[in-house]
């Protein structure tokens, strides 16, 4: 099983990875010891820090012929990575 699902690319990650930070989605029963390993093993890169939040899914209501449906997304667990002074994940290597 992978810990990691996918990085997280968005306008407020992308200044963070300038200062040496990345954020990746997890798995919701993944420690920090194993995101460290995950994101060394995949990555090549040395982790300085793993700070990790659950995010509580949001409250979605959608009005149809036959009513409401109310329903919520599903909950997310996500990891800002520190790595060493001086390494870089380069995410768009592969394109």
């Amino acid at each position: 099983m992978n810990v990691l699902k996918r990085p997280i690319i968005t306008e407020k990650y992308a200044a963070l990875n300038e200062v040496g930070k990345y954020a990746f989605e997890v798995e919701r029963n993944a420690n920090k010891v194993e995101i460290k390993k995950a994101v060394e093993k995949m990555y090549g890169v040395t982790v300085d820090k793993v700070s990790t939040m659950r995010s509580i899914g949001k409250k979605k209501t959608k009005y149809t012929k036959s009513g409401a449906v109310t329903g919520r997304t599903s909950l997310i667990k996500k990891a800002v990575v520190t790595l060493k002074e001086g390494e870089v994940i380069d995410f768009y290597s592969g394109i």
